[in-house]
């Protein structure tokens, strides 16, 4: 991803602002799935065909990952391992999203259309924090 379409996307130059926009990007989208999917898990585990005790777990513990990611957010220099742990996690998840979806659930059409949105989404924030954290180390 070259500089200028990040920067447009991040609407900064400087790649600590746009690191800490897309963390909190992230924060937002993570913790209110994670609210969701704890608060509804019931409905909408019956919408996506998944277990509604799955998505219980899955919504606590993406509530507690976008505090996390909040935390970094907010901070005036996130820790570039702190980062680069974040973006770890969520190529993990964007990937074992597409493999619980082949291999381990028989979600509905709902749910069939929804996890590898999410994972695509997921993805995306992980290539945009990846590119910042990138840019702000060469600009050191």
């Amino acid at each position: 991803m070259s500089t200028y379409p990040l920067t447009a996307l991040a609407r900064t130059t400087d790649p600590r602002t746009m690191l800490r926009r897309f963390l909190g990007l992230d924060a937002v989208v993570t913790g209110g799935n994670g609210v969701a999917y704890a608060a509804a898990s019931g409905p909408l585990g019956s919408l996506l065909g998944v277990d509604s005790g799955v998505l219980l777990g899955l919504g606590v513990g993406l509530v507690l990952y976008g505090v996390g990611v909040g935390f970094l957010a907010a901070r005036k220099s996130p820790p570039a391992v702190a980062v680069q742990a974040v973006v770890e996690v969520n190529v993990v998840w964007a990937v074992l999203s597409v493999v619980a979806l082949v291999a381990w659930l028989s979600p509905s059409t709902a749910g069939a259309v929804w996890i590898p949105l999410q994972a695509v989404v997921v993805g995306g924030f992980a290539a945009v924090q990846y590119a910042a954290l990138r840019e702000l180390r060469a600009r050191g």
